[in-house]
């Protein structure tokens, strides 16, 4: 299999947001969010294992450890100003759209998911963003598109991500300041726990 996220050594952004991922790169990650993490491993090197797409292209688990840390730290019952939920802290409408594409997916079957059962996919709830197992799914599920489109291309990834696909133009990520930051806060993290597993 074919791992596409790639580490973004240096993100092509001007001024004050390059600034920003230069020092969000040297991120430390305390005990308690590693004790968080540790909780979920099981879940996330299973929802990374499986195959999205049918090119091959695979999801790095410490990648999702990355962006579980950067937008709830590790807590699954968070919900953002925004109202985005969970680990992942996904907005319902895309959590939703993701789940009707995983039910489609002719590549998983969605019957044999461990830790989900297909019916709380079909019925999705934006309570049920809240369950570990269904939050990591459909991240892994996007972040597995996201991947393909924008060939691993971490900021780009984290760019749709954050403010949606609809925000890249040209090839090149949004300037919108939590966009920038999240980006480095994910790129720091992923180089952290790509570190800590060498």
């Amino acid at each position: 299999m074919l791992l596409v996220i790639l580490i973004v050594w240096a993100v092509s952004v001007e001024g004050n947001a390059a600034d920003s991922v230069v020092k969000d790169e040297r991120l430390d990650v305390t005990q308690l969010q590693l004790d968080r993490i540790t909780e979920y491993n099981q879940l996330i090197e299973y929802f990374c294992s499986l195959p999205y797409l049918p090119n091959g292209i695979e999801i790095h688990p410490d990648f999702i450890r990355a962006l579980i840390l950067a937008e709830s730290n590790g807590d699954y019952s968070a919900i953002s100003s925004r109202n985005a939920r969970g680990l992942t802290q996904i907005v319902y409408t895309t959590g939703k759209s993701a789940a009707e594409r995983l039910i489609r997916n002719h590549h998983i079957n969605v019957d044999r998911l461990e830790y989900v059962d297909t019916s709380r996919l079909e019925q999705l709830t934006s309570y049920d963003l809240h369950d570990p197992a269904i939050n990591i799914l459909l991240a892994c599920s996007l972040i597995s598109r996201y991947n393909h489109d924008y060939n691993g291309q971490l900021d780009l990834v984290v760019a749709a991500w954050n403010a949606g696909p609809g925000s890249i133009v040209d090839g090149r990520s949004p300037q919108y300041t939590e966009t920038v930051h999240l980006i480095g806060k994910v790129n720091g993290l992923f180089r952290y726990f790509l570190q800590q597993h060498r």
